[in-house]
């Protein structure tokens, strides 16, 4: 496997939140403008047997299958791209009560990983930056908005 892409961010929210934030991957679009749908199967929250299609705005389809799944620490999943495997990592680890840092690890293996391994970096890479800023604001907001609500209560 060559790592292709690992980009590491800081989000003011508790650990379980943003699992579960970025957990709904139904809902990536909002913050991923790269991506115009997904669709998971078996329905509910995602899990060990999570599998799906994400819809990119260039019209390209790509599935994934889940290989890894231990909430609420990382979730990895596997899918194919040009006769390469792509694994994307999902991992979280609590910097403290209200602070998450999560971590992108984007690694492929396969035959055409010298023809395109290149050119699907610099696009993943470009997409994450920006991507992530949106999702750390979304993050943000909805840590605020449960924080504001608990110190009503």
């Amino acid at each position: 496997m060559k790592r292709i892409i690992d980009k590491k961010f800081l989000v003011r929210a508790p650990l379980a939140l943003a699992w579960d934030h970025l957990a709904e991957i139904e809902k990536w679009p909002s913050w991923a403008k790269h991506i115009r749908s997904v669709e998971k199967s078996p329905a509910g929250p995602l899990c060990a047997t999570s599998k799906g299609t994400l819809r990119l705005s260039n019209g390209v389809k790509t599935g994934f299958r889940m290989t890894e799944f231990d909430p609420p620490r990382h979730w990895k999943w596997v899918g194919k791209f040009l006769g390469s495997e792509i694994s994307y990592d999902h991992i979280f680890v609590e910097n403290g009560p209200s602070e998450t840092m999560i971590r992108f690890v984007v690694d492929a293996n396969g035959w055409s990983l010298p023809l395109i391994g290149g050119l699907f970096g610099r696009i993943y890479r470009r997409n994450l930056e920006r991507a992530v800023p949106l999702l750390v604001q979304e993050i943000n907001a909805k840590a605020m908005r449960v924080a504001s609500r608990d110190s009503e209560n």
